[in-house]
């Protein structure tokens, strides 16, 4: 009979990864991955495809391109986005996040660029913002004259954007990432001098040291299981953070962040689910942005009765169709 080799586990955070000894690392969670539809969505009309944006460090990213009408060719507005996952899972490339981003290409009439970046432990933080601040450098950058940056650097879709109508967007640790690409598009440029037009956090994973002193007995009692992971993920995925859960790139109200006028768009929408544990967080966020001397426009959106990331897990729902028509109005 053959022996069956047990490994040991080192570390895990259920339900979502773990981690042996012998190195090796299993996601447990992440939709699959799906190819994407150079000839058209069947359902949306959206066109996907692949490509490296950097070899050096390797970032690449699905771009997505709307059905365009021959009759009226205007330059159609540009949106970066960044996938969530807690930063060590999902992927640009999975089957829940192709479901969205057609749909919101569709509805929107956008080209959006979804970014692949670098996924902790492998990679741990801070280089998954480095990753996608590359990112935004790489999409500005096509905005200059080809002559000047060279032919072959361009990305023929882009010719469809307009670098006038410029955003950011994402879900979840993706949100967080959008926050932190805002405040470093406040302190230094893009290529081209591009300036960020509107930002869109949904469900963004902000934490704190006191985010659990701040839900209800209720809430505490209903999401014991819940409450600790967000803490728990953070030191797994950035453990040399400076000030650890209260770092400003986790916590962006914590004593001594950087203040929130400095955000270097000049819209903000930020979406907050009713039964998600860090709801709280994102409306300290959204009253912190409201207080500050920042000179933009922020929105809040609620959605009652549902979680954390549910227009991604969730599409069909009527729910999860009204956020998606709302993020569209937001991006025109």
């Amino acid at each position: 009979m053959a022996s069956i080799t047990c490994k040991e586990v080192e570390m895990e955070i259920l339900p979502f990864i773990r981690i042996y000894k012998d190195g090796s690392i299993e996601r447990l969670m992440g939709s699959p991955l799906v190819p994407p539809s150079p000839d058209q969505d069947p359902e949306t009309g959206v066109s996907s495809k692949d490509i490296i944006i950097s070899q050096d460090p390797t970032i690449s990213a699905r771009l997505y391109l709307p059905k365009l009408d021959q009759a009226h060719l205007q330059r159609l507005p540009i949106l970066v986005y960044f996938h969530g996952g807690g930063f060590f899972f999902e992927s640009a490339f999975s089957r829940d996040h192709q479901r969205f981003l057609n749909s919101l290409v569709a509805q929107a009439q956008v080209v959006a660029i979804s970014v692949e970046y670098r996924l902790a432990p492998e990679h741990l933080l801070p280089i998954c913002y480095e990753d996608c601040w590359a990112a935004l450098q790489w999409v500005a950058s096509n905005s200059i004259d080809s002559s000047t940056i060279g032919a072959n650097y361009r990305e023929p879709w882009l010719n469809h954007g307009d670098f006038k109508r410029f955003f950011i967007g994402g879900d979840s640790a993706g949100a967080n990432i959008v926050h932190n690409m805002a405040m470093r598009a406040g302190v230094e440029s893009l290529p081209g001098d591009v300036k960020i037009v509107g930002a869109f956090l949904t469900h963004p994973y902000f934490w704190s040291s006191n985010a659990i002193s701040e839900l209800s007995e209720m809430d505490q009692a209903s999401h014991v299981d819940k409450l600790a992971v967000p803490n728990l993920v953070w030191n797994f995925i950035y453990p040399s953070a400076p000030g650890g859960i209260d770092n400003p790139m986790i916590n962006p109200t914590a004593p001594g962040a950087p203040s929130l006028a400095g955000l270097g768009c000049s819209r903000l929408l930020v979406t907050v689910a009713e039964v998600d544990v860090m709801r709280n967080r994102a409306l300290a966020y959204y009253d912190a942005v409201r207080k500050s001397n920042w000179e933009g426009e922020v929105e809040l959106v609620r959605v009652d009765g549902e979680d954390h990331a549910f227009h991604i897990l969730n599409l069909d729902t009527q729910n999860a169709k009204n956020l998606v028509k709302r993020l569209a109005s937001f991006l025109n």
